[in-house]
């Protein structure tokens, strides 16, 4: 009689994909074994055939003015590849004024609808509060539904890496076909991410800071091969001491084929090379400390940016702030919310 450990442990890997928090789980999803790897790619694709029915049509970005707010889904062609993003206007845009714009990456093994849903990460709401447009852009993906997908962040991660594709050139066309469309203020042009999709934002900042004022990276260290940065650009990281996938210290941990990941760059790391990079104080002071979580800033930096780290004491590899947890997994840390932390840095600059 055939094992039952198999089937369970794939029925919570979907339940956990099905709520799409802590991203780490759709992540490893992609990193599966042939069999495991087939029964989620099909139980996706049904999925997203339920869920297609609540997306707004496919549209073709002609450069017609957006002016009502609302959601919008758009397919386009880069190097070849079919790629497309989501895409909220908040209620903001009847006043006329230039809006801010952010782009929003999924984790690895993610897709552009999990960042979106609201009930996952809260970015849809954040812009209605705050009055920014926000982009869910799509990673590469082998299925027809954009599930499982990843981003080329340099060293990381899946078929986006192995392929070479051309994530940075894409984002840009994203901003670019957004700004054709809709009143966007380009001195406030942001991006984050989530753990893969956070290591994208790090590359984006290293290749595209002509277009970003300043990002924020969520679980997801700089993994780039190389970067220079055409000008000084606003770092802010957040990471859980106990993150389980991205170690706070370095390293892959819990990847089921690691060659699909990397050997992450560290926390402490990453923050040294931006506070180089932008030539910053060596020393930083504290902005926030409370029971779970602290935040210390480096200012006097080049062109007057900043970077910033805050650290939450547990949460693994969450977005902080958020409610769902995978079955089996910790909870997201309730010390701070992400999305108001990455907002008032942003607004701060």
């Amino acid at each position: 009689m055939p094992s039952l450990s198999r089937p369970l442990g794939v029925l919570c890997l979907l339940l956990s994909l099905s709520i799409g928090a802590p991203v780490a789980q759709a992540q490893d999803a992609g990193q599966g074994g042939t069999l495991r790897q087939r029964l989620i790619e099909r139980w996706l694709e049904r999925k997203a055939g339920r869920d297609e029915a609540k997306l707004p049509p496919a549209e073709t970005a002609s450069g017609q003015a957006i002016t009502t707010p609302g959601d919008h889904r758009f397919t386009l062609s880069v190097g070849g590849r079919q790629r497309s993003y989501l895409l909220h206007v908040p209620r903001a845009v009847q006043g006329g004024q230039p809006l801010p714009l952010l782009v929003a990456l999924h984790g690895g093994g993610g897709s552009a609808r999990m960042m979106a849903d609201d009930g996952n990460y809260g970015l849809v709401s954040a812009s209605e509060q705050h009055g920014f447009v926000v982009v869910f852009p799509n990673g590469i993906s082998k299925i027809s539904s954009g599930a499982l997908a990843t981003w080329n962040a340099g060293r990381c991660c899946g078929a986006a890496r192995d392929e070479g594709v051309d994530d940075v050139g894409f984002i840009r066309t994203v901003v670019g076909q957004v700004q054709g469309m809709l009143p966007i203020d380009r001195q406030r042009i942001y991006a984050t991410g989530m753990s893969n999709g956070g290591m994208m934002a790090q590359r984006l900042a290293c290749e595209a800071a002509d277009v970003f004022r300043a990002i924020a990276s969520v679980a997801g260290t700089d993994n780039t091969s190389s970067c220079s940065p055409s000008r000084p650009i606003a770092v802010l990281h957040i990471h859980a001491k106990d993150d389980p996938h991205v170690l706070f210290n370095g390293g892959a941990g819990g990847f089921r084929d690691e060659s699909k990941v990397t050997d992450f760059t560290s926390v402490p790391e990453t923050i040294r090379r931006w506070v180089g990079r932008d030539r910053c104080s060596a020393t930083p002071r504290n902005v926030l400390s409370r029971p779970g979580a602290s935040c210390e800033r480096y200012t006097g930096c080049a062109g007057g940016v900043q970077v910033q780290l805050c650290v939450t004491d547990t949460g693994g590899h969450s977005w902080p702030g958020t409610t769902k947890s995978a079955p089996g997994k910790e909870g997201p840390s309730q010390a701070i919310r992400a999305n108001d932390v990455i907002w008032d840095f942003f607004q701060g600059l």
